[in-house]
Protein backbone atom coordinates (compact mmCIF):
# COMPACT_ATOMS: atom_id res chain seq x y z
CA UNK A 1 0.00 0.00 0.00
CA UNK A 2 1.56 3.04 -1.26
CA UNK A 3 -0.94 5.83 -1.67
CA UNK A 4 -4.67 5.74 -0.88
CA UNK A 5 -7.50 5.32 -3.30
CA UNK A 6 -10.48 6.97 -3.07
CA UNK A 7 -13.91 5.79 -4.97
CA UNK A 8 -14.85 7.77 -7.96
CA UNK A 9 -18.44 7.33 -6.69
CA UNK A 10 -17.51 8.32 -3.32
CA UNK A 11 -19.96 10.81 -3.51
CA UNK A 12 -22.85 8.47 -4.76
CA UNK A 13 -22.52 5.95 -2.02
CA UNK A 14 -22.87 8.25 0.50
CA UNK A 15 -25.99 9.19 -0.80
CA UNK A 16 -26.95 5.78 -1.01
CA UNK A 17 -26.13 5.36 2.34
CA UNK A 18 -28.37 8.04 3.50
CA UNK A 19 -31.11 6.64 2.02
CA UNK A 20 -30.49 3.04 3.69
CA UNK A 21 -30.42 5.03 6.90
CA UNK A 22 -33.97 7.11 6.65
CA UNK A 23 -35.44 3.98 4.55
CA UNK A 24 -34.31 1.26 7.56
CA UNK A 25 -35.33 3.70 10.07
CA UNK A 26 -39.05 4.07 8.85
CA UNK A 27 -38.91 0.91 8.57
CA UNK A 28 -38.48 0.01 11.96
CA UNK A 29 -40.67 2.12 13.03
CA UNK A 30 -43.69 0.60 10.85
CA UNK A 31 -42.67 -2.45 11.57
CA UNK A 32 -42.83 -2.23 15.40
CA UNK A 33 -45.79 -0.41 14.74
CA UNK A 34 -47.73 -3.04 13.13
CA UNK A 35 -46.89 -6.00 15.41
CA UNK A 36 -48.08 -3.57 18.58
CA UNK A 37 -44.37 -2.93 19.97
CA UNK A 38 -44.53 0.65 20.57
CA UNK A 39 -41.30 2.42 21.99
CA UNK A 40 -41.55 5.90 23.57
CA UNK A 41 -41.53 8.33 21.20
CA UNK A 42 -39.02 7.87 18.18
CA UNK A 43 -37.03 4.83 19.94
CA UNK A 44 -38.22 1.91 18.27
CA UNK A 45 -36.03 3.40 15.32
CA UNK A 46 -32.73 3.56 17.72
CA UNK A 47 -33.36 0.16 18.98
CA UNK A 48 -34.02 -1.72 16.32
CA UNK A 49 -30.38 -0.34 15.02
CA UNK A 50 -28.92 -0.97 11.74
CA UNK A 51 -29.70 2.61 10.43
CA UNK A 52 -26.32 2.75 9.56
CA UNK A 53 -25.20 -0.22 7.84
CA UNK A 54 -24.56 1.66 4.75
CA UNK A 55 -21.66 3.83 6.34
CA UNK A 56 -20.76 1.09 7.43
CA UNK A 57 -20.61 -1.21 4.18
CA UNK A 58 -18.87 2.01 2.71
CA UNK A 59 -15.75 2.32 5.10
CA UNK A 60 -15.80 -1.46 4.50
CA UNK A 61 -15.25 -1.51 0.86
CA UNK A 62 -13.17 1.67 1.14
CA UNK A 63 -10.63 -0.69 3.13
CA UNK A 64 -10.23 -3.23 0.91
CA UNK A 65 -10.43 -1.08 -2.29
CA UNK A 66 -7.11 -0.23 -0.33
CA UNK A 67 -5.57 -3.52 0.43
CA UNK A 68 -7.20 -4.06 3.85
CA UNK A 69 -7.77 -7.97 4.17
CA UNK A 70 -11.50 -8.40 4.24
CA UNK A 71 -10.28 -11.28 7.22
CA UNK A 72 -9.20 -8.58 9.16
CA UNK A 73 -12.04 -6.00 9.18
CA UNK A 74 -14.92 -6.88 11.14
CA UNK A 75 -18.78 -5.52 10.66
CA UNK A 76 -20.91 -8.47 11.90
CA UNK A 77 -19.18 -10.15 14.94
CA UNK A 78 -16.67 -10.54 17.21
CA UNK A 79 -16.66 -6.11 17.59
CA UNK A 80 -15.93 -6.56 21.64
CA UNK A 81 -13.00 -4.74 22.87
CA UNK A 82 -11.59 -4.39 26.45
CA UNK A 83 -12.16 -1.64 28.79
CA UNK A 84 -10.31 -0.16 31.54
CA UNK A 85 -13.30 1.10 33.49
CA UNK A 86 -15.57 -2.00 32.27
CA UNK A 87 -14.53 -5.54 30.79
CA UNK A 88 -15.69 -4.73 27.14
CA UNK A 89 -17.41 -2.73 24.64
CA UNK A 90 -18.69 -3.36 21.68
CA UNK A 91 -17.73 -1.39 18.75
CA UNK A 92 -19.29 -0.74 15.00
CA UNK A 93 -16.40 -1.50 13.05
CA UNK A 94 -12.57 -3.22 13.62
CA UNK A 95 -9.29 -3.87 12.00
CA UNK A 96 -7.34 -5.96 13.50
CA UNK A 97 -4.11 -8.00 12.36
CA UNK A 98 -2.38 -9.98 13.99
CA UNK A 99 -3.41 -9.38 17.82
CA UNK A 100 -2.93 -5.67 16.76
CA UNK A 101 -5.87 -3.20 17.16
CA UNK A 102 -5.38 -0.76 13.98
CA UNK A 103 -9.19 0.47 13.96
CA UNK A 104 -12.00 1.26 16.01
CA UNK A 105 -15.00 3.45 14.48
CA UNK A 106 -18.31 3.92 16.42
CA UNK A 107 -21.22 5.22 14.08
CA UNK A 108 -24.22 6.87 16.25
CA UNK A 109 -27.49 9.06 14.77
CA UNK A 110 -30.11 11.30 16.22
CA UNK A 111 -33.07 11.83 14.86
CA UNK A 112 -36.00 14.15 16.43
CA UNK A 113 -38.48 15.30 18.17
CA UNK A 114 -36.52 14.83 21.58
CA UNK A 115 -32.66 16.54 21.12
CA UNK A 116 -31.83 17.35 25.03
CA UNK A 117 -31.35 14.41 26.87
CA UNK A 118 -30.45 12.18 23.71
CA UNK A 119 -27.21 14.64 22.77
CA UNK A 120 -25.83 14.40 26.83
CA UNK A 121 -26.44 10.72 26.13
CA UNK A 122 -24.40 10.68 22.68
CA UNK A 123 -21.94 13.19 23.85
CA UNK A 124 -21.03 11.23 27.57
CA UNK A 125 -21.13 7.85 25.69
CA UNK A 126 -18.26 9.00 23.15
CA UNK A 127 -16.27 10.84 26.29
CA UNK A 128 -16.78 7.24 27.91
CA UNK A 129 -15.76 4.96 25.20
CA UNK A 130 -12.40 6.98 24.33
CA UNK A 131 -11.44 7.33 28.30
CA UNK A 132 -11.91 3.40 29.18
CA UNK A 133 -10.36 2.53 25.70
CA UNK A 134 -6.74 5.05 25.99
CA UNK A 135 -6.76 4.21 29.58
CA UNK A 136 -6.47 0.36 28.59
CA UNK A 137 -4.18 0.92 26.06
CA UNK A 138 -1.64 2.78 28.44
CA UNK A 139 -2.47 0.24 31.10
CA UNK A 140 -0.76 -1.92 28.36
CA UNK A 141 -4.59 -4.43 27.93
CA UNK A 142 -3.32 -4.27 23.84
CA UNK A 143 -0.13 -5.10 24.38
CA UNK A 144 3.02 -2.90 23.27
CA UNK A 145 1.53 -2.05 19.78
CA UNK A 146 1.04 1.27 18.43
CA UNK A 147 -2.23 3.55 18.99
CA UNK A 148 -4.65 2.59 17.06
CA UNK A 149 -6.86 4.80 15.17
CA UNK A 150 -10.12 5.73 16.17
CA UNK A 151 -13.34 7.11 14.89
CA UNK A 152 -16.47 8.66 15.12
CA UNK A 153 -19.16 8.83 12.64
CA UNK A 154 -22.10 11.07 13.44
CA UNK A 155 -25.47 11.55 11.55
CA UNK A 156 -28.36 13.62 13.14
CA UNK A 157 -31.49 14.93 11.77
CA UNK A 158 -31.47 18.47 10.00
CA UNK A 159 -34.45 19.97 11.26
CA UNK A 160 -36.45 22.79 12.97
CA UNK A 161 -35.36 21.62 16.35
CA UNK A 162 -32.11 20.78 16.01
CA UNK A 163 -31.28 24.24 14.17
CA UNK A 164 -32.95 25.79 17.46
CA UNK A 165 -31.32 28.04 19.66
CA UNK A 166 -30.75 25.95 22.96
CA UNK A 167 -31.10 28.33 26.29
CA UNK A 168 -28.25 26.99 28.54
CA UNK A 169 -28.62 27.19 32.55
CA UNK A 170 -25.58 27.15 34.72
CA UNK A 171 -26.39 28.97 37.99
CA UNK A 172 -23.00 28.84 39.65
CA UNK A 173 -20.71 29.60 36.65
CA UNK A 174 -20.88 30.72 32.93
CA UNK A 175 -20.32 28.50 30.37
CA UNK A 176 -18.32 28.48 27.36
CA UNK A 177 -19.35 31.18 24.72
CA UNK A 178 -19.53 29.21 21.90
CA UNK A 179 -22.13 26.97 23.90
CA UNK A 180 -24.63 30.15 24.68
CA UNK A 181 -27.65 30.02 22.09
CA UNK A 182 -26.16 27.14 20.30
CA UNK A 183 -28.59 24.90 18.56
CA UNK A 184 -27.92 21.38 19.00
CA UNK A 185 -26.45 20.83 14.94
CA UNK A 186 -23.95 23.71 16.42
CA UNK A 187 -23.37 21.85 19.53
CA UNK A 188 -22.81 18.29 17.97
CA UNK A 189 -20.31 20.02 15.46
CA UNK A 190 -18.55 21.40 18.44
CA UNK A 191 -18.28 17.81 20.07
CA UNK A 192 -16.76 16.78 17.17
CA UNK A 193 -14.24 19.27 16.25
CA UNK A 194 -12.89 19.07 20.01
CA UNK A 195 -13.32 15.45 20.58
CA UNK A 196 -10.38 15.41 17.48
CA UNK A 197 -8.57 18.41 18.68
CA UNK A 198 -8.38 16.91 22.10
CA UNK A 199 -7.43 13.84 20.80
CA UNK A 200 -9.98 11.62 22.05
CA UNK A 201 -10.52 10.22 18.12
CA UNK A 202 -8.24 10.49 15.73
CA UNK A 203 -11.18 12.00 12.96
CA UNK A 204 -14.61 12.49 13.33
CA UNK A 205 -17.34 12.52 10.75
CA UNK A 206 -20.37 14.65 10.80
CA UNK A 207 -23.32 15.09 8.87
CA UNK A 208 -26.94 16.47 8.93
CA UNK A 209 -29.67 15.09 7.32
CA UNK A 210 -33.39 15.57 6.00
CA UNK A 211 -36.53 14.17 4.61
CA UNK A 212 -39.35 15.63 2.86
CA UNK A 213 -41.91 14.46 0.09
CA UNK A 214 -39.21 16.61 -1.95
CA UNK A 215 -36.55 13.94 -1.14
CA UNK A 216 -33.89 13.38 1.07
CA UNK A 217 -30.91 15.76 1.55
CA UNK A 218 -28.10 15.48 3.57
CA UNK A 219 -24.81 17.85 4.00
CA UNK A 220 -21.29 17.85 6.15
CA UNK A 221 -21.43 21.88 7.85
CA UNK A 222 -17.67 21.53 8.26
CA UNK A 223 -15.27 20.57 5.77
CA UNK A 224 -12.76 18.67 8.38
CA UNK A 225 -15.08 16.36 9.44
CA UNK A 226 -16.77 15.42 6.34
CA UNK A 227 -17.00 11.89 5.28
CA UNK A 228 -13.98 12.54 2.48
CA UNK A 229 -11.93 13.83 5.50
CA UNK A 230 -12.86 11.09 7.93
CA UNK A 231 -11.81 8.57 5.42
CA UNK A 232 -8.81 10.39 4.54
CA UNK A 233 -7.39 10.20 7.76
CA UNK A 234 -8.14 6.40 8.28
CA UNK A 235 -6.68 5.03 4.93
CA UNK A 236 -3.44 6.57 6.26
CA UNK A 237 -3.38 4.67 9.25
CA UNK A 238 -4.21 1.94 7.45
CA UNK A 239 -1.17 2.30 4.91
CA UNK A 240 0.92 3.17 8.26
CA UNK A 241 0.03 -0.27 9.57
CA UNK A 242 -0.48 -2.77 6.41
CA UNK A 243 2.22 -1.08 4.48
CA UNK A 244 5.33 -1.95 6.44
CA UNK A 245 3.80 -5.97 6.22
Amino acid sequence: MNAIRIPHDLDERIATAIEFFWTTRNGQIFRQTQSGIHDQGNRGAVTGGKQLDGFVELIKDVLVLNGVPDDKIFIDSDLELPGYYRPNKKWDLLVVDNNELVIAIEFKSQVGPSFGNNFNNRTEEAMGSALDIWTAYREGVFGSQKAPWLGYFMVLEDCTKSNESVRVRSPHFPVLQEFVDASYKERYEIFCKKLVLERQYSAACFTTTSVSPRGINFEFPKEELSCREFIVSMLWAAISHFGRE
